[in-house]
């Protein structure tokens, strides 16, 4: 598959190519606040997710500025997601003042109203996240013992010709989960496996988005972590791709230059879109990695969320039409690595978010 590639926009890679030959470590600051918070057009997020044992998947955002269409587009918020083994989903935004604002520009120190992140560094090996999220019948006390080093694509940021920049960093693509989650009355001792990557932007990225496709990949011996952003024509269809291998603790891979292979669309009337059932990204001769859907664990149309005069002014004159889907698959995944082959398999969670039917010819 060849992409097309705008010179206008200047990614970060280190080269050469797309891809970096050498990797810029994270540094605190990376996960710190960036933003001028309350500036028109400056969005930053922090997120967390954790797969838990018992069945339980969890997802957790501090925004500094909600980059999402809507109502809440650019408040200062939290927003607490919980889906249950039954499928059952809760999902809460709480918008807060500025003045209930902290964030320092050192380091993941983040309070909003009565929730918090925090990092400690006094550990001798890696890093270890707490968040703390309690609004009306969710709450989240947990602890993220990072397994795998930070990371970012060369220097992180992406540059959009004159729009702007996108800028995402992942301080750990793996992480040991415990702690407590309150479902209304429900306290859970509840551990597993987590996520947590930081975001900031100067211009409304989905306006120049087709769909954008990401997930992680936990087998014995590696971690994955993927996204590939289909641009539109406001960037010539620009495709932006990045790709990180690590091995135990340690990054292996980090680059661009890899194929993504879409197969075998079903649609569903949920989302009102169709998916890929099979997703195939090799990067020649270093790695391969087949994704085969085994469950679609959920399909929404976003507009669904949207008050009705938003959702009407947003089909019907912005045409937009965004559907997402979170997907339960399992994978094969092939690595050569000095010189030794590995086949691992597992089961994984990736997600998708799009504005545009897939599986049809452009």
């Amino acid at each position: 598959m060849t992409d097309n590639i705008n010179p206008n926009v200047k990614e970060g890679w280190n080269g050469p190519g797309r891809k970096d030959g050498t990797i810029t470590p994270l540094t605190p600051e990376d996960d710190a606040l960036h933003i001028e918070v309350g500036k028109k057009n400056q969005f930053e997020w922090w997120y967390f997710d954790a797969h838990l044992e018992g069945g339980y998947t969890l997802v957790a955002f501090f925004y500094a500025a909600n980059p999402n269409p809507g109502l809440n587009a650019g408040k200062i918020g939290v927003e607490l997601v919980l889906l249950r083994p039954d499928g059952r989903k809760t999902q809460r935004f709480i918008k807060y003042k500025k003045s209930d604002f902290y964030a320092s520009r050192e380091k993941a120190d983040v309070k909003i109203g009565e929730n918090y992140l925090e990092v400690d560094y006094s550990q001798d090996s890696l890093p270890v996240y707490k968040i703390h999220l309690d609004e009306d019948e969710l709450a989240f006390d947990l602890t993220y013992r990072c397994e795998v080093v930070g990371w970012k694509p060369g220097s992180g940021f992406s540059h959009f010709a004159d729009l702007g920049y996108f800028a995402w960093v992942i301080p750990f693509a793996k992480a040991r989960v415990s702690g407590t989650v309150r479902d209304r009355e429900t306290i859970m001792e509840v551990s597993g496996v987590g996520y947590h990557d930081h975001n900031w932007l100067n211009f409304s990225f989905s306006s120049i988005i087709e769909y954008w496709m990401w997930g992680r990949i936990y087998s014995r011996n590696f971690t994955l972590s993927y996204a590939f952003i289909q641009c539109n024509e406001k960037v010539d269809r620009h495709a932006v791709k990045v790709l990180m291998a690590a091995k135990g603790k340690d990054i292996i891979l980090s680059t661009g230059e890899y194929d993504f292979i879409q197969e075998n669309f079903e649609y569903s009337s949920a989302a009102g879109h169709s998916f890929p059932k099979t997703i195939t990204i090799t990067t020649p001769e270093i790695l391969s990695v087949q994704l085969d859907v085994h469950r679609v664990l959920e399909a929404e149309d976003m507009l669904s969320n949207f008050p009705a005069l938003l959702r009407f002014i947003a089909k019907y004159i912005l045409k937009m039409k965004p559907g997402y889907f979170r997907l339960n698959s399992d994978f094969k995944l092939d690595v050569n690595h000095d010189g030794i082959k590995f086949e691992e398999t597992g089961n994984t969670l990736h997600e998708i978010v799009t504005f545009k039917q897939l599986g049809q010819t452009s």
